[in-house]
């Protein structure tokens, strides 16, 4: 195994130095800027709260595997692929952010069912002008460090892009022809006389609406479940992250990293493809 060790700042010697007496590898080599790839690496259960204490992400990756192994990344969109969670966004512009924050934060830890705190959430925006949103996809919405990157990296290897989202299409949508993404599916917001009425049109897309667009896509890509990859960073993505081959918590509840191949606690979203180099 390779174990990878990546940070968004310099690493000190004396740091990869223990991580290499530590998995038992005879060197480090530098992979890119701040990452490391240390070979022949073996697991050690001081590895990963020493990483945590000096803020280095780390993987341990079987030897030749790389991003020609995989044809598809399934990407949550809130606090993943973007850095805000837009309904807690939409909620600010009628003065709920805290209170719709505080249900988000409870679903995303698997402390709510997700589409009845979804319900919770979208009835106390009764009222709000619709353009509210396109205030906030303008004002407010930013891709998550990274982002760029990977995506750029992941069109060279030609792998496909799916945004699911438990959010809503009026982002997916744009995020989704902005980014050139291949696929983008969430649910939408019932609106009237250009005012939102606080529901959602039809089925809710839950935990199980993301891992059942996973298969979907998965399936009409011909790929096989190993030839996934998986991002997200709340208890909504778990199922979507157990369909996948490879599943990576990015910036995520304890409830995620703990069930995820790999952990990206600090670094941006293009430590997926430093993963996979």
């Amino acid at each position: 195994m390779n174990l990878i060790i990546q940070a968004t700042h310099p690493v000190a010697a004396v740091h990869l130095e223990h991580l290499v007496r530590l998995a038992q590898s005879k060197q480090h080599e530098q992979i890119a800027e701040h990452v490391y790839r240390l070979p022949e690496a073996q697991a050690h259960p001081e590895i990963a709260p020493y990483c945590f204490e000096h803020q280095l992400d780390y993987g341990f990756v079987p030897h030749g595997r790389s991003l020609n192994d995989f044809g598809l990344v399934v990407m949550d969109m809130d606090s993943t692929l973007i850095a805000i969670e837009c309904i807690d966004e939409i909620a600010d512009m009628q003065g709920l952010k805290p209170q719709v924050a505080a249900i988000t934060e409870a679903a995303m830890r698997g402390e709510i069912d997700f589409a009845e705190s979804l319900r919770r959430r979208v009835i106390l925006l009764e009222g709000l002008d619709e353009h509210a949103l396109q205030r906030v996809y303008d004002e407010r919405l930013q891709l998550n460090p990274g982002a760029e990157t990977m995506l750029s990296r992941l069109k060279e290897h030609g792998i496909k892009t799916l945004l699911v989202s438990g959010g809503f299409v009026f982002f997916t949508e744009r995020i989704k022809e902005k980014l050139q993404l291949d696929f983008a599916h969430a649910n939408t917001l019932e609106t009237m006389d250009g005012k939102l009425t606080g529901r959602v049109l039809g089925k809710i897309l839950d935990a199980q609406g993301k891992a059942d667009w996973l298969v979907k896509i998965r399936e009409e890509l011909e790929l096989g479940p190993e030839q996934v990859i998986a991002m997200g960073d709340g208890a909504n993505d778990l199922k979507m992250m157990a369909r996948a081959g490879i599943s990576i918590a990015y910036h995520a509840k304890p409830v995620v990293r703990e069930q995820a191949s790999y952990a990206l606690n600090f670094v941006g979203l293009d430590g997926l493809v430093n993963l996979l180099a």
